[in-house]
């Protein structure tokens, strides 16, 4: 009764092969990203210049890039807001929200588009500046009647 049983540890052999591990499947996920890096059709022209894949727009102001993401606000403009963006208290921009953001969709339909990132809005949001074929879309957008310059300079 009084016997002590002793239970003898087994080695793991495996827990020498961790660090090992560990560099393989860092060296794994290197070589993953480069592979998918090198498959791009397009390089940025620089850290905040990149192609905006099938824009999509929600309002007359804001550009979504391939349908992920977070919207992003068109430097230099205000748009119309759709109904109950606008805020109480708050002077929002006056004209038909849906011919303004259909107006920018119409600009960006079938076209190259290029953005670059300018700056972030209170919110958190990227505010960026778009090119869609050579074609400045804030500057469009003002010159169409459907956006008012505000919140920065434009330079058409």
């Amino acid at each position: 009764m009084g016997q002590i049983i002793r239970f003898r540890r087994a080695k793991k052999p495996w827990s020498r092969f961790l660090p090992a591990a560990s560099i393989v499947a860092a060296l794994g996920s290197f070589a993953f990203w480069w592979s998918a890096s090198e498959g791009r059709v397009e390089q940025p022209k620089s850290a905040d210049t990149f192609a905006c894949p099938m824009p999509y727009h929600h309002d007359g102001d804001a550009i979504r890039c391939g349908g992920a993401g977070r919207s992003m606000r068109l430097y230099g403009i205000d748009a119309p807001e759709m109904p109950g963006a606008c805020r109480p208290g708050r002077q929002c921009t006056p004209g038909d929200p849906y011919a303004s953001r259909d107006h920018l969709s119409s600009l960006t339909a079938g076209r190259s588009v290029q953005c670059e990132k300018v700056d972030t809005d209170r919110y958190g949001r990227a505010v960026v500046r778009c090119m869609a074929d050579g074609v400045d879309l804030s500057c469009q957008m003002v010159r169409d009647g459907f956006a008012v310059e505000r919140y920065g300079r434009l330079s058409c």
